[in-house]
């Protein structure tokens, strides 16, 4: 599969992904599992391109790789711009993060790194029904606090 950087317009409905993986195969292999999802995608191409995206737009999902930009775990741009994300938009976010040494599915490791999931590399061909399980227990998670939101007049 060919590297791909895709600008179109998202419209309402359109489930969204923001890509921000440097190594191409990884790369590659992510964009096919979440295009297969039926996502459309945005590709972060450096840590400002992907601070500009995200200040724009509010991305169903953001998968991030774990030494994005030759950084490591308390240097990466990316999950630096997540953690200082607004609350608000941030509970309207999935963040996956992809590496060497992520356990995948790793509930205690993914809430330690402020993320929603975490995916080693050799369970990235699993993405797509990784990620549906997780977006299951996400919306449940969630479901509560976001109708009390809503009846509070908060959301």
């Amino acid at each position: 599969m060919e590297t791909k950087t895709r600008f179109d317009f998202f419209e309402t409905g359109d489930r969204t992904a923001l890509v921000c993986v440097d190594d191409p195969e990884l790369h590659n292999a992510t964009v096919e599992q979440l295009t297969a999802a039926g996502y459309k995608i945005h590709t972060g191409l450096f840590a400002e391109d992907i601070s500009l995206k995200m200040k724009s737009h509010t991305y169903d999902v953001v998968v991030v790789f774990e030494h994005f930009n030759e950084a490591d775990l308390e240097t990466n741009p990316v999950l630096a711009e997540i953690r200082a994300t607004e609350a608000a938009q941030r509970r309207n976010q999935f963040v996956i993060l992809l590496g060497p040494s992520m356990i995948t599915d790793d509930q205690m490791q993914a809430f330690r790194l402020s993320v929603d999931l975490t995916v080693g590399i050799a369970n990235l061909q699993e993405l797509r029904a990784v990620l549906g399980r997780a977006l299951i227990r996400h919306t449940q998670f969630y479901r509560t606090f976001k109708e009390c939101a809503t009846m509070a007049g908060m959301m």
